[in-house]
């Protein structure tokens, strides 16, 4: 038996924006008539969909697979009616971690709406894992590799290596009395590290833990870690980087933060050793919506983009 369709979308709109308020002013409608919708669909499915604390709305474990259920349903919907109008245009939601999108996304994006002018992408940011769900987006970029029923697809490992400004660069070259980019190789891959000697950047969100990403590095040189370097803490990569560029000091970051699309990379890759934090980004989608052209799209050009990685 159907359910009130009338019903359907209005749950996918209360639930995509955790809000009756703004489910009512983005289907043009009063409050208590989204309500009303809700609750007919409540009592049908015999199920109370949403916790409602005052203010605060979150889905119940039956609202939750029942959104998963129905979104794609509505999606499928919507793309066969503008096929039919002759509205070819594809909307994709796309989750992916804040410093990938900032430094690796979003200077290619002219390029993909180059290559694909009828394909909408929708950006949304996190700074940890996003919640693979209809509910979150439609496409994720994540270090997660295993949720029932979306398939997954390797798109990078991740690495760290130290960098620094041009500005910093020359300290580095003037503290080490190295003239030449040989002798500063030379000099940075001796043992003990003499980084250990010029202010050190850390950030928080690889390990959960500042230092955690310097000692992963020195343990990696099978060097004791030191105790004495001055280090300036920063609570995400992306500020750490943004300090190495402004010169406060030298930093660990990843390869696609240095893929930027510019005339002159912001930071340099020190000529030293580098190590592999262990996590693996993966493409993720619904194994249900494989064949949909937007999905197709979009896996099929981040994955020629991200082959200019290392």
């Amino acid at each position: 038996m159907l359910p009130p369709l009338k019903s359907l979308p209005v749950f996918e709109t209360v639930a995509r924006l955790n809000s009756f308020s703004l489910a009512a002013n983005e289907l043009n409608v009063s409050q208590s008539a989204i309500s009303h919708q809700i609750k007919i669909l409540e009592n049908h499915l015999g199920e109370s969909l949403f916790y409602r604390q005052g203010r605060h709305l979150e889905l119940t474990k039956e609202g939750r697979h029942y959104l998963d259920v129905i979104s794609h349903s509505l999606l499928q919907i919507a793309q066969a009616t503008n096929k039919i109008k002759g509205e070819q245009t594809t909307h994709i939601r796309l989750a992916v971690y804040s410093s990938f999108a900032v430094y690796w996304l979003i200077p290619r994006l002219p390029e993909l709406k180059r290559q694909h002018p009828n394909l909408e992408l929708s950006i949304e940011m996190s700074d940890g894992s996003p919640d693979l769900s209809d509910r979150t987006a439609d496409f994720f970029i994540t270090v997660e590799k295993e949720k029932r029923g979306f398939l997954f697809e390797s798109l990078y490992e991740e690495e760290l290596f130290p960098v620094c400004s041009h500005t910093y660069l020359e300290i580095i070259k003037s503290r080490l009395n190295a003239t030449t980019d040989k002798e500063l190789a030379n000099k940075l891959n001796t043992i003990p590290s003499p980084l250990a000697q010029f202010s050190l950047i850390t950030s928080y969100s690889i390990y959960d833990r500042h230092l955690e990403d310097w000692k992963h590095w020195f343990k990696n040189l099978k060097q004791p870690f030191p105790v004495s370097t001055q280090f300036h803490r920063f609570s995400h990569l992306m500020l750490a980087y943004e300090a190495a560029k402004h010169s406060l000091g030298i930093a660990l970051v990843n390869d696609y933060m240095m893929n930027e699309i510019t005339d002159e990379a912001a930071l340099l890759k020190l000529p030293c050793s580098a190590f592999k934090t262990g996590d693996n980004f993966y493409l993720a989608y619904k194994e249900s919506r494989k064949n949909e052209e937007g999905i197709q799209y979009l896996k099929k050009w981040l994955c020629e983009e991200a082959k200019a990685l290392p």
